[in-house]
């Protein structure tokens, strides 16, 4: 890749799990009541399947690398009543629906889920189906420390009908593991990813990082090479997002010139996407690879991939619900939040209350754009040949992205744009150019971490 090109584009960005990005929701005209309007016409038009999202908050220790909303506590006694709580707000939504929802898809994440005890998880789930029913083709997936993920909590989960589940490697260095405040042998990883295979498990991933603190081009390739002697069915080679201006002290526990940056760190991405390729792995969307055979590979061949709040999915539900504090659902037509602090989301779902602080309620422009942008993020293309997919301000987007094209990034077909293979790594900022509320507010702080 060429290394003015990084140089030119590498500039803050989001990464378009949602559209509007949660900074540029519009709180003012965000009530709960337009919320669960958007809820029953969701609900109605998907004929009740939904996906599920349950965040489980709690971890033993601090990852410095994590920017998710967690507590970190040794004190497991809290299992229980967060259970209960969440229990407690799956029934406030199943309260609201015109039947009983069937689940298609659920995933645990957090925090750490195998924080929780296996009796604890089957409780949750048994309680969620007590209200609910399986869609057909469902798929259960959650997140597992090699740590703390025993064979039990493996076991349990599938008994419940969880076949994926992803481990979080981020890298195999000491030194790396010791400033992430991460350390995990690759005999962990091993362990658990063989009990796994050996119970049935369909799909396993490992979540890498690159542009970590202190890591070198030689520690990308070990820790890509030890991942390659188990080869999960997916990986997920993530940009480490250094926003420590958001999460606070977690993220200042090492100085920035410790971190790398620029064409170094794209240098470690496109080394391990090389390493990847030569053994089959097929690049998805962003940051992402899979084998030919998982199901993830053949929903991109099948122009079937969809994105949302969990990130690439199999999946396409246009209804997701997120239980436990800081989750965000989605209902195609807003957006919502629930409280952050597990207190605050607790004192909510006791008083008969949906605990959401806030939200978006997307206009008709929102919701085109917002296909546009999934079209690029999923498939790396997008259409405004049919008349619904046009909107005012796209001459001007189209316009902006002449700069792109003439940089070999993309290409222009009738009613077509198309990000050819050496424009894929600047996909975040080709989606930019759609995002009318970037464009207009041009934040004057950094919100986003880099793109590239």
């Amino acid at each position: 890749m060429s290394s003015s090109l990084v140089q030119k584009y590498n500039v803050p960005g989001p990464r378009y799990t949602s559209y509007p990005t949660v900074p540029f929701w519009d709180e003012s005209t965000f009530s709960v009541g337009g919320w669960e309007s958007s809820l029953h016409k969701s609900f109605d038009e998907n004929n009740g399947e939904l996906s599920l999202y349950i965040h489980l908050p709690y971890c033993e220790s601090l990852c410095t690398f994590c920017g998710c909303h967690k507590r970190i506590t040794k004190r497991h006694e809290v299992e229980s009543p967060y259970i209960d709580t969440v229990l407690s707000e799956w029934k406030l939504y199943c309260d609201l629906f015109d039947g009983t929802p069937k689940i298609k898809e659920i995933h645990l994440g957090g925090g750490t889920p195998t924080f929780f005890s296996p009796e604890n998880l089957k409780r949750l789930i048994d309680g969620v189906f007590k209200l609910a029913d399986h869609a057909d083709d469902y798929e259960f997936s959650f997140e597992g420390h090699p740590n703390n993920t025993t064979k039990e909590h493996l076991q349990t989960l599938y008994d419940l009908g969880f076949r994926r589940v992803s481990y979080g490697v981020q890298d195999y260095n000491p030194t790396i593991q010791k400033a992430i405040h991460r350390i995990q042998p690759f005999e962990n990883v091993k362990r658990a990813t063989d009990q796994a295979r050996e119970i049935g498990y369909t799909s396993i991933s490992h979540d890498l990082i690159f542009g970590l603190p202190f890591q070198k081009m030689e520690h990308v390739v070990d820790s890509i090479n030890k991942t390659l002697l188990l080869m999960p069915e997916r990986i997920a080679f993530y940009s480490y997002a250094h926003v420590p201006w958001i999460k606070g002290n977690g993220q200042r526990g090492f100085d920035e010139n410790d971190i790398p940056k620029g064409d170094e760190k794209r240098a470690l991405y496109e080394t391990g996407k090389k390493l990847l390729e030569e053994l089959n792995y097929i690049e998805i969307g962003m940051d992402h690879f899979a084998l030919e055979s998982d199901s993830l590979s053949v929903a991109l061949k099948n122009n079937e991939l969809h994105r949302n709040f969990m990130g690439y999915t199999t999946q396409k539900t246009n209804l997701m619900i997120g239980l436990g504090a800081s989750s965000i659902s989605d209902s195609w037509y807003a957006f919502a939040q629930n409280a952050k602090g597990i207190d605050e989301y607790t004192k909510l779902v006791n008083a008969g209350t949906i605990p959401v602080y806030r939200g978006h309620l997307l206009n008709s422009q929102d919701l085109i754009i917002r296909k546009h942008i999934l079209n690029l993020m999923c498939n790396l293309r997008t259409s405004w040949e049919e008349s619904s997919n046009y909107f005012e301000e796209l001459p001007k987007v189209l316009s902006s992205l002449k700069e792109f094209a003439n940089d070999g990034l993309i290409e222009f077909k009738e009613n077509k744009l198309v990000i050819v293979e050496e424009g894929r790594p600047f996909v975040r900022n080709i989606c930019m150019a759609f995002d009318m509320y970037l464009l207009k507010k041009k934040p004057d702080t950094q919100l986003f971490s880099m793109t590239v």
